[in-house]
């Protein structure tokens, strides 16, 4: 597991700007900073990738570079994956891309589950696919959600990208897939609340970075 604020660098600001209560009111400024750690797990991501060399020609001479061969699959869970999706693009250039739906339905104040909704997906069979979440909760969308890109084609390899993540979430996947999954995160909380609400977390980064939505 990867996270990103395990070391001091300029993404404990964007973090922090997420975080705080009067800084995330400007819904502009809160979705880019979604996207910015998107732009930054991305580029360590990128590290980990199928590279080969190839010869360019510069204005003076030819030389050797090492490229990227295989971009990844980006699939990220709607809405609130919409601007940090847009951090991993800006990277990942001629990735493809992909939307899914999962949302929580509660039956009350502690008890939910998961629900899918709209579908949109590339071929993934035998690729590299992030799934690009901001939140990684209980886990258990996002464990849904591969489940389901899986019944398309089983990629080589899955790489579970979130802002903010929890020790639960992160040993739900464990335990789910057995280690297969690779997950980074922009920072690791310390826990989910009665309610399953991430502490010290964020809020809801779906409101934040669009608005309150309708709930019956």
């Amino acid at each position: 597991m990867y996270i990103l604020d395990k070391e001091n660098s300029i993404a404990n600001h964007f973090l922090a700007e997420l975080r705080e209560v009067d800084i995330q009111r400007d819904r502009y400024r809160f979705r880019r900073n979604l996207e910015r750690i998107g732009e930054l797990l991305s580029y360590e991501i990128s590290k980990t990738l199928y590279f080969q060399n190839k010869e360019i020609q510069t204005p003076l001479e030819k030389t050797q570079v090492a490229l990227m061969y295989d971009f990844p699959v980006i699939v990220s869970v709607m809405r609130a994956g919409l601007p940090f999706h847009q951090g991993f693009l800006n990277t990942f250039d001629h990735a493809d891309s992909g939307f899914i739906g999962a949302y929580r339905k509660h039956t009350d104040d502690h008890n939910f589950t998961i629900e899918m909704g709209y579908e949109a997906l590339p071929p993934v069979k035998d690729r590299t696919l992030i799934i690009a979440d901001p939140m990684l909760a209980t886990g258990q969308s996002l464990v849904k959600a591969i489940d389901h890109i899986q019944q398309i084609g089983k990629p080589e390899r899955i790489i579970i990208a979130a802002a903010i993540g929890t020790p639960e979430g992160v040993n739900y996947i464990n335990d789910y897939f057995d280690g297969n999954c690779e997950i980074y995160l922009g920072s690791l909380d310390r826990e989910l609340n009665e309610k399953a609400y991430i502490l010290p977390g964020l809020g809801d980064a779906g409101d934040l970075s669009f608005g309150q939505k309708h709930t019956n």
